[in-house]
Order: structure tokens, then sequence, then C-alpha cells
């Protein structure tokens, strides 16, 4: 597959990296020619230099023969020209584009082919914000993952040492919650992928990757770790796009206060949020941080564009006796030197753009992407279509799928009904497969295997 990737930023250039590690055909185009000459050199993908706008440009970086479209330039309009200029002159196939303003997702049937022609639409702040929600809901939890509309849950956790299943192997989950069905996809210890089986013992500080029906997730994690008080008082720091969407998110669910250092910026914030209590101060300040009593916060969430600013008031917080801390890190070497620490959670906005985008790109029929350990791994939703006679998975007992190696099914979602994965549970055409991948190298094998023979059509 051809893809043309507009914007060498950090999500265009976390793109590139992940897509050009499974064999793709990649061009990066981009103003920025020390930027293009990094990636070009360390990823071996081809780069064009110029705007990605123009229609020469897009021209010489073969837009008549891309397969796909991304276009993730800082700017809203470049990269809705870019998509008009490739259906317009090239008629490239798909054109997904990365818009932030809210103006242009509220106009409905702005982006059709008639108007505004853009496949799919990627809002990153959306995307982070509906991640932090979903760890607020659940206090403990490292990620939160849904599948199925909602109905299944793909949750880390770390697993602590006064946890009733520490030093016990998974048979032991099962007889301790017999009225509950989950299964363990995966287990990370120091860094490295445990395939998890039946006689696998969970230590301390495992990260352990649990699902479940999303009506039992929290009962699977106090199994894992001593029962987390519900959070009642959040801390965004930062009033711009994200702050305010998870305050407008999570205002009727806690007491919220919003910290921002514009104070212009944090009027016009007061006048649209109902009960959030907005803070014209700096995040960083300490006295401040007393003042309106951090030691009784539940949860700090920092949401700034600064990394610098979000790392040290995470920090700062944490030292005055916040509960859990999330943070929002945009440099993915800062990623990993801070989560697991005093920073409980560090969200990448790169990634999560990335997952996004990764469904688009799958060759099966995928309804929905994760990507996890920074990128080494991948949490798949495929859907399953033909028959016996035409695909590798219909009408097979989970126990007889050839997976390949690292690949573990967590569930089938069959219209309403969960089934967690057991050998003897039979997939079904339309079935939803749940599966975890921890050697993203696997992926096309995953996809052969989801792939309908000719016999189908």
């Amino acid at each position: 597959m051809n893809i043309l990737i507009l914007g060498a930023g950090q999500v265009g250039g976390t793109l590139a990296e992940h897509l050009a590690s499974e064999a793709f055909d990649i061009t990066l185009v981009d103003v920025d020619g020390a930027r293009l000459r990094e990636l070009r050199d360390r990823l071996d993908i081809r780069t064009v230099h110029g705007y990605a706008s123009r229609p020469d440009v897009l021209r010489d970086a073969g837009a008549g023969d891309a397969d796909m479209l991304i276009a993730v330039t800082p700017n809203d309009e470049v990269n809705m020209i870019a998509c008009q200029v490739c259906y317009s002159m090239f008629r490239t196939p798909t054109k997904i584009a990365r818009i932030r303003a809210d103006s242009y997702h509220t106009r409905t049937g702005f982006f059709t082919q008639e108007h505004m022609p853009i496949d799919v639409l990627i809002n990153p702040e959306h995307v982070v914000t509906e991640q932090i929600r979903e760890l607020l809901e659940h206090p403990g939890a490292l990620q939160v993952l849904d599948f199925a509309d909602g109905r299944v849950k793909l949750v880390a956790v770390k697993a602590t040492h006064d946890s009733p299943l520490v030093g016990q192997d998974l048979r032991f989950l099962r007889k301790r919650m017999p009225k509950v069905d989950s299964r363990v996809a995966a287990i990370f210890r120091r860094g490295r992928a445990i395939i998890p089986e039946g006689d696998t013992i969970i230590e301390a500080e495992d990260d352990v990757f649990f699902i479940a029906a999303a009506d039992d997730i929290n009962a699977v994690m106090a199994e894992l770790r001593r029962v987390e008080r519900p959070y009642k008082r959040v801390l965004i720091a930062g009033g711009g796009h994200i702050g305010e969407q998870l305050a407008q998110a999570i205002e009727p669910l806690f007491s919220v206060k919003v910290v921002e250092h514009d104070a212009s910026r944090a009027a016009e914030l007061a006048q649209q949020l109902d009960s959030a209590v907005v803070i014209h101060g700096d995040a960083t300040d300490k006295d401040l941080l007393l003042e309106e009593n951090i030691e009784r916060t539940d949860a700090f969430c920092a949401v700034t564009n600064d990394d610098e600013v979000n790392i040290m008031s995470s920090l700062l917080s944490k030292r005055l006796g916040v509960r859990q801390v999330m943070t929002l890190i945009g440099k993915p070497a800062y990623v990993d030197l801070m989560e697991g620490g005093d920073i409980n959670v560090a969200i990448s906005p790169q990634l999560a753009t990335t997952s996004t985008i990764l469904k688009h790109v799958r060759r099966a029929d995928i309804a929905r992407v994760h990507s996890l350990r920074r990128g080494a791994a991948e949490a798949i939703e495929a859907v399953v279509h033909g028959d016996a006679r035409s695909s590798n998975v219909a009408g097979r007992a989970l126990s007889d799928l050839k997976l390949p190696p690292g690949t573990t099914v967590g569930a089938v979602v069959r219209g309403e009904q969960v089934l967690i994965a057991h050998d003897d549970v039979v997939i079904e055409p339309d079935d939803h497969v749940i599966l975890f991948v921890t050697d993203k190298r696997r992926i096309p094998a995953v996809e052969r295997l989801f792939q309908v023979g000719l016999s189908f059509f």
C-alpha cells in the first residue's frame, strides 16, 4: 500500500515510524528539511520538501499513485485543502485529515464528497479527552480501552504486593471469581511480554492486561490491586482545547478545578464551564497548589501544550500529596522516562492519534485498533466475514485457530452478547474478535487470518 503522509511533526513522524516498520511504501511531506532528513535516514522512507497543500508538491510526492492520504500538518486548513486537491486532481481513494477546530466538526454535512471530500476526520483533543475520562472512571487503571461500542473493555493495571492474585497462577482467578468471566490477554514484566497460560504466576509490579465485559471491570481490578476509592476531586492544569473539553466532559461527574495561566483565557473558560471552578495562575506554583488543597485532590491532570510544565507541575503535585497524576507528554522520549515513577500515567497524544488512524490502514475489516506499549503491541477488534470455505476463522473453535506467535484472543462479541475467549468458543460470521498482539511484526499475519478468500465473492 502506498501511503502519503503530510506533516512530519510528532504525529506524522510517529505514524511514519509505525507504518514503515510494516513494509508500507511511505512518502512524507513537510517544509522542515532537517526534520525530513532525520526521518529519512532513520526510517528509510521517501521524503519530499515543500508545502503540503500545493498541487505540484503533491504530484512530486506521488499523490496520483497513493492509496491513502494522511494529512496531519499543524494547520487544519492546509490539511483540508490537501484533501481537496488530492480528490479533485489525483482521485486518491482514502483521505484522512486531522482537524482540531470544533467549529468544523459541528458543521453537519460539511465533510462530504460534494463539499469537503475527507473520508476520516481525526480530532486528537477528543481522543485524549476520552482516554483521560475513562481513567478517571476506573481508579488505579493504567489504560482503559473500549471495544464493541463499549460492551468490552481491555484494562491495564499494575499488580501490587497486597493483591490476592500475586504469587498465584491464572487459574486461581477463575476459582476466586466463579461468577465473573474475564481473561488475562497479556502480562508485561520488566518490559518483556509474557503470553499468559493457566500456570502463569502473577508477580508484584507486573503490568497485567485483562479483558472483560464492561460491567465486570471494577470487580477484576479489585483482585489485581487494592480497591481504590472513587475519585471525587480533579484538578486540571491547562485550559486549552484539551483542558476545556476534559472539564466539560467530567464536570457532571466530579468536583473540577481548572488552572489556566492566561488571564483572558481563564475568564473565557469561566463563562463556558458550568460547575467547574477556573483559577488564574501557574500550575507549577507550589503556594497556589497548596491554597487549592492539592493534598486533598484525588487526580491531577496536566494537559497544557508544554511538556516541561506538565511534567514539573505533575511531579510537584505528587510530592504535595495528590493521589493520581496523569500527564500529557508529547515527546516520546519523555514518556518512557516519566511513566511509572511519581507520574502514574503518561498520555501520548501522538500514540492516541496513531491508534485512530491505524484501523483504516489495516487490510482486514478492522473496527478498532489501539496502539500499546509505545507502539510495540496492538489490541485489535477484527470483524469476521465469510464462511467455513472462504474464511480461516469462521466456523472454527478458538482452539483450532492458527494464531501467529504472541497473539491471543481475549473475547468474541456476537451482537449484544460478550463471550470471553475459551477454547470451545466457535466463531461465527459477523462476530467481532478482540485480539491482543504483543509483537506488531505479526500484525500482517493477523490481517491475513481475517481476510476472506475469493470464494466469498
